[in-house]
């Protein structure tokens, strides 16, 4: 009877070693393969530029009313959080990081679904949809593109163009300015 119990014993042992999680260190930047330099820079350059936003923001010319956008940092500063707040209570996050050789950010939107959106080349810093998470997009509305630009006075430009599931457009621009 001992022996059966040492035999089970030894069994469980080892089934439980063949079994163990297999972990392997984590890629090291040097590592990671850029095919593109030009994009890696252009990818940088914007999420700099980004992360100058930090702080808080309101429709110009309109301190009252109600929304305020804050940028800040996470993840040892390589996340930036876009946070939108309406008359204080939390409504909708886009998340903005590295992805390789580009920059994505991924919209968690009131709707409950999260479409990400990656950056292109143009003026200002612009993303456009690469795929969603929880999306129908037969009856669901999403966002499809975002951009930001500056004006003359330093004010913050952003417009967004929302799709819903008839194909037709939606776009959105506010004017922003930093919360005093």
């Amino acid at each position: 009877m001992k022996q059966i119990g040492c035999g089970i014993v030894l069994a469980i042992g080892l089934f439980s070693v063949a079994t163990a999680p297999v972990f392997s260190d984590p890629p090291k930047q040097d590592d990671i393969e850029v095919t593109d330099p030009a994009k890696a820079e252009q990818a940088d350059a914007a999420f700099g530029r980004l992360k100058s936003l930090q702080g808080r923001w309101h429709k110009a010319g309109e301190p009252q009313h109600g929304l305020i956008i804050e940028f800040y940092t996470t993840a040892g500063g390589t996340v930036l959080v876009e946070e939108w707040l309406n008359k204080g209570k939390p409504h909708s996050l886009t998340l903005y990081h590295r992805d390789g050789e580009t920059l994505v950010a991924t919209h968690y939107c009131p709707q409950g679904n999260q479409p990400r959106l990656e950056l292109v080349s143009g003026d200002g810093i612009a993303f456009i949809f690469r795929d969603a998470t929880d999306l129908d997009m037969a009856k669901e509305h999403y966002q499809h593109n975002l951009k930001f630009e500056w004006d003359e006075q330093g004010r913050l430009i952003r417009s967004e163009t929302y799709r819903d599931g008839d194909g037709r457009v939606h776009p959105a621009r506010l004017v922003l300015e930093p919360a005093r």
